[in-house]
């Protein structure tokens, strides 16, 4: 080696010989730049007594050129040949501490470690409450059994698979349970971010995901009864929202008049929302009705509902002209379709009555200001107006871009059924299928409220209209796997009935601890929206939320049972009906206990359909299920209770589904596919008549299959290939329900995506 080479790699050694110069330079190999006095300070040196020492070792560095100062900002930084030193350094150390029997642990906290055995005892007693002395003996097993590794390095979660494997060994899985780590492998958050490229989804949702997870491990793992966690992850039931189990409830039906009467206050609620006080005008109404959905959104796992919007704003738009409602209005629509900061949309449905409902004609009107301004039933010409303007923006609009969120649902009463203004609402579904109907025409439905995932309330828990319909929603929904329970049963009905029996009361369990979780930590501040105080209570009324029990799968359930699907026969159609008048009186039963408001509901769940689907595939063989959808890609039954590619009339597929709902207080939806080209508003108008008029069908929608041309934005009927105006194929967007709502055909489940062009459409 020449000499000056000699003397170069001399002068580095010379310089790394210091531990102090080796702290100096590992410091700022991991903050980057840094500032004189900010090294001295993250070393721990005093700027009066350290001075000279510092400057003298931050010389040797320099002049062995391991450190180089920037002349813009007067920061030092590590040079190339500085990261060499520190990876030598790094590498030396981990050699000799394995050359000495020592191993070196890279930890949680980013850093690197002597292992220590009295650490894994601690986590053992701490965490899985281990007795010491048998903690001390699994420590030095795991220790043994590291030093003859032969890795390069050890990590905290390797450590920890090591000592969970010696307590499987031992038979102590209960302590193995407790000692589990959350997480997801390095593969699974690849493919999700894969995914999420496909189907163009924001950065957001990748990270959502990670995190649901985690919480739905530590539900599975550390909440629920072992019997309970196993019948969700074999595919016996399916809890909806496992992200936010322990969390959140999943949808609120809010109550406008709290905060038109009493402001929103956020700083109360330690929210950063902006505080309002009570509106004093239209526009005012609208903006706090956005910061209460946008506030209210982190502790919902799901839709917001504003039942009666148009009545309860009323009294804010007298003497408005039409034109500055119409345009207030399109701003707070189009504010609501836009992602919030976390690059979420705030879900939300808006109620809208035709006219004033009786029981709310008496009802005290909340006006400007917080004061009384008579009764709603004064209102009428106002709430007219605004639905009309509601119809009229989303008809133009929707003309360019299809609006999706908020959520419409039509309310149509018995003095409704003729209204001209239900002309406009069928338009506007003829054009996009964007209305929901709630026919509460009928006197079981007097009261009765629905979100856009058919999520139902009604008077029938309290017989309180108000107590039971408002400020409260949806706690959460378990969906039993009806098919399963026919595999199973092998076409007896003893058996089948004492498995129902079982998974009605496994999913009334899991719906039973969420309500406490969810009671504590209202009781300790974790939701600060839904516990604020009004009236000497909190705004949510936890007591009154349903807990629904829904199922999947119960066409396919019927036909393995009996050989038959439910419209094919009138045996089969009985024995179902007969099945779900079973269920009913089982789940009010589990009503029974005080507290707990438990409701039949067919809650459409795409993963859920899929997910049951593929396992008892799985499990049973292809040859002996009854599935939809193909072998790759099989799906249950879920959104309807008939599958939407049975072939038969449309109006024997609604009576068939008005007997169900009828049954399903917790939910429904039915759902009616339109033929292309587009339909007259005035037949779909007809039909509706007549849905509300001659079926049991409480909730439904019309759909049409919608192309987006993002290039010309316009909409299109149909699923289209390319463009009908500029025949571009790459700019195109196709949308349609799968689930209870409109979603790009990107994001559906590849079986349901797979089998769009089976669905049987209508023509009225």
């Amino acid at each position: 080696m020449s000499r000056p080479v000699k003397k170069a790699s001399s002068k580095v050694f010379d310089a790394a010989a210091s531990p102090l110069r080796i702290q100096m330079l590992r410091l700022l190999n991991m903050q980057g730049p840094l500032a004189y006095s900010e090294i001295m300070e993250l070393l721990n040196l005093d700027p009066g007594r350290d001075a000279g020492k510092f400057a003298y070792h931050l010389r040797s560095v320099l002049q062995a050129n391991l450190v180089d100062v920037d002349k813009e900002t007067k920061k030092y930084m590590l040079t190339d040949l500085g990261r060499l030193v520190v990876d030598f350094s790094q590498n030396l150390e981990e050699y000799a501490m394995k050359k000495s029997r020592k191993l070196l642990v890279r930890t949680s906290r980013v850093a690197i470690e002597d292992f220590d055995r009295n650490k894994i005892v601690q986590a053992l007693v701490r965490e899985a409450g281990v007795p010491t002395e048998l903690a001390e003996k699994i420590a030095g097993e795991a220790e043994e059994r590291l030093l003859r590794l032969q890795t390069k390095y050890l990590t905290a979660p390797l450590i920890r698979e090591f000592v969970n494997s010696i307590l499987i060994e031992k038979g102590l899985e209960e302590y193995r349970h407790k000692l589990t780590r959350l997480g997801l492998p390095v593969y699974d958050v690849t493919q999700r971010i894969r995914e999420a490229k496909e189907a163009l989804l924001n950065v957001e949702a990748i990270h959502k995901m990670a995190g649901n997870r985690v919480m739905e491990e530590y539900m599975l793992l550390n909440i629920l009864p072992r019997d309970v966690a196993d019948a969700h992850l074999s595919g016996a039931l399916h809890l909806c929202n496992t992200g936010c189990w322990i969390i959140k409830p999943n949808e609120i039906q809010h109550d406008l008049r709290v905060f038109f009467n009493e402001g929103f206050r956020a700083e109360r609620l330690g929210l950063l929302s902006v505080t309002s006080n009570p509106p004093r005008s239209f526009e005012e109404v609208l903006f706090l009705t956005l910061n209460v959905l946008k506030s209210s959104s982190i502790e919902a796992a799901g839709e917001q509902a504003l039942d009666y919007f148009n009545v309860f704003i009323a009294p804010f738009v007298r003497g408005m002209p039409p034109e500055r409602i119409k345009e207030l209005l399109r701003l707070f629509i189009f504010s609501l379709g836009q992602s919030s900061s976390n690059g979420c949309l705030v879900e939300s449905t808006l109620g809208f009555e035709l006219s004033i409902p009786d029981h709310l004609k008496k009802v005290e009107a909340i006006g400007p200001g917080g004061k009384s301004a008579g009764y709603y039933g004064d209102y009428e010409d106002e709430v007219r107006k605004i639905f009309e303007a509601v119809m009229d923006i989303m008809f133009e609009d929707s003309a360019h871009k299809p609006i999706f969120n908020p959520h419409i649902v039509v309310k149509i009463r018995q003095d409704t059924l003729k209204d001209p203004l239900l002309l406009k609402a069928h338009k506007l579904a003829a054009t996009c299928g964007i209305p929901y109907f709630a026919n509460l025409s009928q006197q079981w439905q007097s009261y009765a409220n629905y979100t856009a995932s058919g999520t139902r309330l009604a008077s029938e828990w309290t017989q309180d209209w108000e107590l039971d319909t408002i400020r409260t929603g949806n706690l959460d929904c378990v969906l039993i796997n009806l098919p399963r329970i026919a595999y199973e049963a092998q076409g007896n009905d003893e058996k089948f009935s004492e498995i129902l029996e079982n998974h009605i009361k496994m999913a009334s369990l899991a719906l039973e601890i969420k309500h406490q979780i969810i009671e504590e930590h209202m009781q300790h501040g974790l939701l600060p929206f839904l516990t604020q105080q009004t009236a000497g209570e909190s705004y949510f009324r936890l007591e009154n939320a349903t807990h629904l029990i829904s199922c999947v799968g119960l066409n396919e359930a019927i036909k393995i049972h009996t050989g038959h699907q439910i419209f094919e026969s009138d045996d089969s159609l009985s024995f179902a009906i007969k099945l779900f008048e079973d269920i009913t009186a089982r789940v009010k039963q589990q009503s029974r206990k005080p507290r707990f408001r438990f409701s039949l509901s067919q809650t459409s769940d795409e993963q859920a359909a899929q997910r049951l689907a593929e396992l008892d595939v799985e499990k049973y063989g292809w040859a002996n299920v009854s599935v939809q959808g193909t072998k790759d890609a099989p799906y249950y039954t879920d959104l309807t209770f008939l599958p939407l590619e049975a072939d038969l009339s449309l109006n024997d597929r609604l009576q068939i589904e008005g007997k169900f709902h009828m049954l399903t207080h917790g939910g429904h939806l039915a759902v009616i596919i339109l033929k292309e080209p587009e339909q007259r508003p005035e037949d779909l108008l007809v039909n509706t008549e007549r849905v509300c008029q001659t079926s049991g069908v409480g909730f439904f929608t019309y759909t049409r299959d919608l192309t987006y041309c993002m290039h010309c934005q316009r909409l299109f009927g149909g699923i289209l290939q390319k463009c009908p105006r500029c025949k571009s194929s790459n700019t195109l967007t196709h949308y349609s329900r799968s689930s209870a709502k409109y979603l790009p055909l990107r994001w559906w489940a590849p079986a349901k995506r797979a089998n769009i062009a089976r669905r049987i459409s209508y023509g009225l």
